[in-house]
């Protein structure tokens, strides 16, 4: 018997670091390698996202900023993966999420699935930055998967010289992330669909 194919997850990856050799790209593309089958994953730069004012704002949302709105909208979910700077998410990714979430009443984070990891070059990985993050996910309505927790600490020993991460523990729990994601992103949608019945 034919079992019934199972329709493409879609996941918008964004990751909180503008540096060409970041970490957290690298966790990202690791993602993308590591995903399952009926799980896509396209990875969304920032870097041109202009610093959030009110003023322009309300002028109209630049170019890159309604490609990020579009971007989000189309996703089933989003990945976001941030480093810890001074024990807190970094400027760019909560300026990428300032710009998403306004006006709160159209903004295409609000019910959306998101999964959080982070690599550091430090002891703890992500673990204070993730929290933070956890707030502004709730404040904007995300709906965030609570675990498993992706929190590769040492980067530089998980990572090799081409940025591929190599360390099989980080592997297992990235890819443990991407099916809970899969499973929430599922279980969210069944459930708008019987609320809707």
């Amino acid at each position: 018997m034919d079992h019934p194919q199972r329709s493409v997850i879609r996941i918008l990856g964004i990751a909180g670091s503008l540096r060409a050799g970041s970490y957290n790209r690298a966790l990202l593309r690791a993602a993308q390698e590591l995903a399952p089958e009926h799980v896509s994953i396209q990875i969304f730069d920032i870097a041109s996202i202009p610093l959030y004012n009110a003023d322009v704002q309300a002028d109209g949302d630049p170019e890159p900023v309604m490609r990020l709105k579009a971007a989000i909208a189309a996703s089933d979910a989003l990945l976001l993966a941030s480093p810890e700077y001074n024990h807190s998410i970094t400027g760019v990714l909560k300026n990428a999420i300032d710009w998403a979430s306004v006006p709160p009443r159209t903004s295409p984070l609000s019910g959306k699935p998101v999964a959080l990891m982070g690599a550091s070059t430090g002891n703890t990985g992500t673990a204070r930055a993730q929290m933070h993050l956890r707030q502004v996910c709730a404040f904007t309505n995300m709906l965030v998967l609570n675990h498993p927790e992706v929190l590769v600490g040492r980067a530089r020993e998980r990572f090799d010289e081409h940025g591929r991460l190599v360390d099989e523990t980080s592997r297992r729990f990235v890819r443990r992330l991407l099916e809970a994601l899969a499973e929430w992103v599922a279980r969210l949608s069944a459930e708008a669909s019987s609320q809707q019945d």
